[in-house]
């Protein structure tokens, strides 16, 4: 098994008139549903939209991210499935219920952090 960030830029949704939004959530958390049914779901939220804070290697903290960014996660869901032909068709299903274009992409595994959870019985 493999896991897949399905996400969308921030304002993907703004063209959705206010009033359909129930129907989007709706249709959302169905698909949610159906990913928590089948076993994939592993985590799935919206962002606050410019809300970041960067932080760097010194521990300072500044606003961002920074206004030449183009593009900022505005929700994601992370599935854990067993190949990127399926993450696909759970981008799909996503993109539809929130009616906007979803990316997806690989989660790198990570062994030592995977027996670390392990060994903490996560």
């Amino acid at each position: 098994m493999a896991r897949y960030l399905i996400s969308f830029d921030d304002g993907a949704m703004d063209h959705i008139p206010a009033e359909e939004m129930p129907d989007v959530g709706k249709a959302s958390h169905a698909v949610v549903e159906e990913a928590v049914n089948a076993g994939v779901f592993v985590l799935g939220a919206g962002l606050e939209r410019q809300r970041a804070r960067l932080v760097a290697t010194n521990g300072s903290v500044t606003d961002g991210p920074y206004p030449e960014t183009k593009q900022v996660i505005g929700g994601f869901v992370v599935v854990d499935v067993a190949s990127r032909d399926e993450a696909l068709v759970w981008a799909a299903k996503i993109a539809e219920a929130c009616r906007c274009t979803q990316e997806v992409r690989e989660i790198m595994p990570d062994p030592e952090t995977e027996a670390m959870l392990r060994r903490h019985g996560r």
